[in-house]
């Protein structure tokens, strides 16, 4: 048996909960932030483009930065925050997020969205990677050239929610995979 499979006999002997994003946290919906607005210093910011050319699954420093004054009217992530991009030119990159596991805020702009949530950060990062996700999210993407997902539909994406100390033995062993797995891909 493993570990993960004992944690969820002890934790949880009557399954793994099912339940909708929306039940577990609240999305906000990102405002202004244009790449023009990016100065070398100040406060971090992570723009909707480059969360799928630029970041991987987490992030403890940002790319790009903005003004004080203008942080002020952009949405506000907090450490553990999920970043998602909400718009994108094909089905494959709306919806990918980015979890922020820094220690200060940051903030995101139009066409992002922040999860607000008391799960393991990683945990949901690995979901929204997750083939039972792209499955859910298809059914709610619209557009031709440009494909958006709006946040109240993301609200009803259904997902297993185990107790916190099963969703850490899960990072775990996929924090493993991924280290292993970018051992294997530098080597080639």
């Amino acid at each position: 048996m493993s570990r993960i499979d004992e944690l969820i006999q002890q934790l949880c002997p009557d399954g793994v909960e099912y339940k909708m994003l929306g039940e577990i946290g609240t999305f906000v919906r990102g405002n202004g932030l244009q790449k023009k607005d990016f100065v070398d210093h100040g406060v971090g910011c992570i723009h909707y483009g480059q969360i799928y050319t630029y970041y991987k699954t987490f992030a403890t420093e940002t790319k790009s930065f903005v003004t004080r004054e203008l942080s002020l009217r952009l949405t506000q992530v907090y450490p553990n925050d999920l970043i998602l991009a909400c718009t994108s030119e094909n089905i494959e990159d709306v919806c990918k997020t980015v979890a922020w596991l820094g220690q200060e805020t940051i903030v995101t702009g139009g066409h992002a969205c922040v999860f607000r949530h008391k799960q393991n950060a990683k945990y949901l990062a690995y979901f929204f990677a997750t083939d039972y996700f792209f499955a859910q999210k298809k059914k709610f993407a619209r557009g031709a050239k440009v494909i958006d997902i709006k946040t109240e539909d993301l609200a009803k994406i259904v997902l297993p929610v185990p107790p916190l100390p099963v969703q850490e033995e899960i990072v775990r062993i996929l924090d493993k995979f991924t280290a292993l797995e970018a051992e294997l891909e530098a080597a080639f």
